[in-house]
C-alpha cells in the first residue's frame, strides 16, 4: 500500500481537490471528518459531476462552479476498504468484484493507507524479480504432489547453486515453477534439475 495519504475534508471544493491531485500527481483522495474516513473523491467522480462539453456554459463559468461544489456534495460515501493485515490476495479479490481501481486500507478503524492497481502491479514485478539481472528457468510439474518445492531446494542446495525468487503458476492442469536465476548459474540450475528428473521447459 502507499502510507502516504494526501486528504481533504468534506468541505474541501472540488476545485481545490483538483489542485491537489495534480500536485501529488494522484486520482483519488479519502474524504476524513474527525480522522475518520467518510467518503472518497476520484478523477472519475469529479468527471462525471462536471457539465457536459454540450451544455452553454463557458469555461468561467465551469470553474466558479468548481470552486462552489464541495467534495461532500459528490463523493462516493460507500466505500469499499480492506484491512491491513489482509493478504494481497484478497485486496485484489475486492477490487475486481466491485471493479474499483482503489481500496482504502483500514487498522483499529483508522485509514493507514490505500492500495491502487499500480501497487498491485508493483508488487508483482516485486514478487516476479523483474529488473533484477537473471533468467527465468520453468519447471513444468505434470502432476503436482507434496514435496516439489522440497525437492527443488534440497537439489540445488546439494550443488552449492541458489534462485533470487520462486514463483508457481498454475497452467491448465500443470503447474508451473517460474525460478529467477542469476545468469552465470542458469546452465547448471538447468542441469541439475535436468538430471534430478525435473521437466525443464524453453524459455522464448
Amino acid at each position: 500500500m502507499t502510507s502516504r495519504l494526501v486528504v481533504v475534508h468534506p468541505d474541501t471544493t472540488v476545485s481545490v481537490a483538483i489542485d491537489l491531485m495534480k500536485r501529488n500527481q494522484i486520482h483519488r483522495l479519502p474524504v476524513m471528518s474527525d480522522n475518520r474516513m467518510v467518503g472518497l473523491i476520484t478523477h472519475g467522480i469529479i468527471q462525471r459531476a462536471l457539465p457536459s462539453q454540450a451544455t452553454s456554459l463557458s469555461v468561467y463559468e465551469t470553474n466558479y462552479l468548481l470552486t462552489k461544489t464541495t467534495v461532500a456534495q459528490i463523493m462516493e460515501t460507500h466505500v469499499q476498504t480492506v484491512a491491513a493485515t489482509a493478504q494481497l490476495e484478497t485486496a485484489i479479490a475486492t477490487m475486481r468484484h466491485h471493479k474499483i481501481g482503489v481500496l482504502p486500507v483500514v487498522a483499529h478503524d483508522r485509514v493507514v493507507g490505500i492500495i491502487t492497481n499500480n501497487d498491485i502491479l508493483d508488487a508483482f514485478l516485486n514478487i516476479a524479480g523483474y529488473g533484477e539481472p537473471g533468467v527465468v528457468t520453468r519447471v513444468v510439474v505434470p502432476h503436482d504432489h507434496v514435496g516439489v518445492i522440497f525437492k527443488l531446494g534440497r537439489v540445488l542446495a546439494e550443488h552449492n547453486l541458489s534462485i533470487q525468487t520462486l514463483m508457481v503458476v498454475n497452467h491448465q492442469a500443470e503447474k508451473i515453477v517460474e525460478l529467477h536465476v542469476a545468469h552465470d548459474q542458469v546452465a547448471p540450475v538447468n542441469q541439475v534439475l535436468t538430471a534430478a528428473g525435473f521437466e525443464i521447459q524453453a524459455v522464448d
